[in-house]
């Protein structure tokens, strides 16, 4: 459905719907085609683009987390190995099988990480996606050509899943979409509404667009913000205490020359205790992650200037030829809504796992978890809210509900020298992805920014035209955005 209809639907929808989803992404999203495909008549508001804040921002992995089998968390394990397989399953348009190469320097670490990632194979089940295996030196270097040779032993072999993780969530808008949901961003929840009894019963939301207020009714609140959900738990309750310990994960983006490879890179031991991927991705390499805790969480974080430092540094122990600064073509910033447990001295140490929060007024927090186990987290969160409502007990349908990439084939001329994007490509992500801004063309719809931020910069004005044509802007409202968009893409560069 086009914009302009969703609002429309909206205005001419005078009863209750029966489930509002304030946030879009990964949980909200899942949220939506889990309640719409059980039949529910579903509402998902976003105040900005969908995927805007950590959904687009992740290392690009579905995995059952390698790390967490050191801290013991065989649950988490387990539960992200089974959605893992699921997702291969249901959406193997977007899920890929990605080999992993673990680089070895002593005959322990050999054994050591071995032995680790047998384990992650018998929790794989029948769901496994291939098994892990002993590399010789020369095997691995094949692999790897451009890791440090010198005491290099070995290594092991393992296999998890890859996506683009933006490009995947407007693929679940749209399969919700298709079952009936109404998905609208740039709609900014700013209160909610109770009834007699004290329980939300619906919310108040501003279409940034057009600034067109509307207060809208619901049989259940379901608030799956992310990093902003404890803003949303006090429109219910003003005293609310947060829940959410935030922690920011950074990412350096590479020409693909520094694999050369189509495996990726695990080096399981940093200087603060965690593990570091290099992988490609969109013919080029991804680094990272980091792991930052902070006091405030923001719609475009910031990248430290010392974990760039972490990042190079630790990369560099791994290769050849030492990676600087001047290598880098962008890199982004996202923030992991962590829960809070006053026992845990760092965020690193914080569970991955989901947490789903009611409260007395009835509104339903869900927050937490991680990519890989989004559909999980949606279908917990549906049940509780059928729990809660008068809604009818329907069972979950997404266990086996595919869903495949509905965008066109591009096509046709690019839209500047150098920059692979057709007005095809564009024209299909206004009218079929939800697109609005040049921003989330180039950040979201095609990755361009989170690529190369120097070459999307070039690309902002092309694309600034195209949409001004589609969308029936002004001269105005070019300049505008390409302008807002150059100053942001500042933000992607060192």
């Amino acid at each position: 459905m086009r914009r302009f209809q969703i609002i429309e639907r909206i205005r001419d929808h005078k009863k209750a719907w029966d489930v509002v989803i304030i946030g879009g992404g990964a949980t909200g999203a899942g949220c939506a085609l889990d309640a719409a495909s059980r039949g529910f008549e579903t509402l998902l508001l976003e105040r900005a683009d969908f995927g805007k804040g950590t959904s687009s921002r992740s290392t690009k992995l579905i995995h059952g987390g390698v790390r967490y089998l050191a801290q013991g968390n065989i649950s988490l394990v387990r539960e992200s190995l089974r959605e893992r397989g699921l997702l291969l399953e249901n959406a193997p348009d977007f899920v890929k099988k990605l080999e992993f190469t673990v680089p070895c320097y002593s005959r322990f670490e050999k054994f050591y990480y071995g032995i680790g990632l047998k384990l992650y194979d018998l929790l794989s089940g029948k769901l496994r996606f291939g098994r892990s295996r002993f590399l010789s030196k020369d095997e691995t270097l094949e692999r790897l050509p451009n890791i440090r040779s010198d005491g290099l032993t070995g290594g092991i072999s393992y296999f998890d899943g890859q996506f683009d993780d933006a490009n995947f969530l407007i693929e679940i808008l749209k399969s919700a979409s298709s079952n009936g949901a109404s998905c609208l961003n740039y709609a900014t929840v700013f209160d909610v509404s109770k009834d007699s009894n004290g329980n939300v019963n619906g919310v108040s939301f501003t279409d940034e667009e057009s600034g067109e207020l509307f207060e809208v009714r619901s049989q259940v609140v379901i608030n799956a913000a992310g990093a902003f959900c404890d803003s949303i738990r006090r429109f219910s309750n003003s005293y609310a205490k947060n829940i959410i310990a935030p922690s920011q994960g950074i990412h350096l983006v590479f020409d693909s020359s520094l694999l050369s490879s189509k495996t990726a890179l695990m080096i399981p031991k940093t200087t603060d205790g965690r593990v570091l991927f290099a992988i490609p991705f969109h013919n080029k390499t991804l680094v990272g992650t980091t792991d930052t805790a902070i006091e405030t969480v923001s719609e475009e974080p910031a990248a430290l200037e010392s974990e760039i430092d972490f990042i190079l540094q630790n990369a560099n122990s791994y290769f050849e030829k030492d990676l600087s600064r001047a290598d880098v073509l962008s890199f982004f910033a996202g923030i992991r809504p962590l829960v809070k447990n006053s026992a845990r001295s760092s965020t690193k140490q914080l569970s991955r796992d989901h947490t789903i929060e009611i409260d007395n007024s009835n509104l339903l927090t869900i927050t937490g978890g991680k990519w890989t186990t989004y559909r999980n987290m949606a279908e917990g969160a549906v049940d509780h809210a059928i729990e809660i409502s008068n809604l009818p007990a329907k069972a979950c349908r997404t266990k086996k509900l595919k869903i495949k990439d509905s965008r066109i084939e591009s096509s046709g001329e690019w839209i500047a020298p150098d920059i692979q994007i057709t007005k095809a490509e564009i024209v299909d992500a206004i009218e079929n992805g939800f697109a609005r801004t040049v921003e989330d063309i180039l950040s979201r719809r095609t990755r361009l920014l989170f690529l190369d931020a120097e070459r999307a910069v070039t690309a902002a004005k092309p694309v600034a035209l195209i949409m001004a044509e589609i969308l029936k802007r002004d001269a105005i409202w070019v300049e505008d955005q390409t302008s807002s968009f150059t100053d942001l893409a500042q933000s992607y560069k060192i």
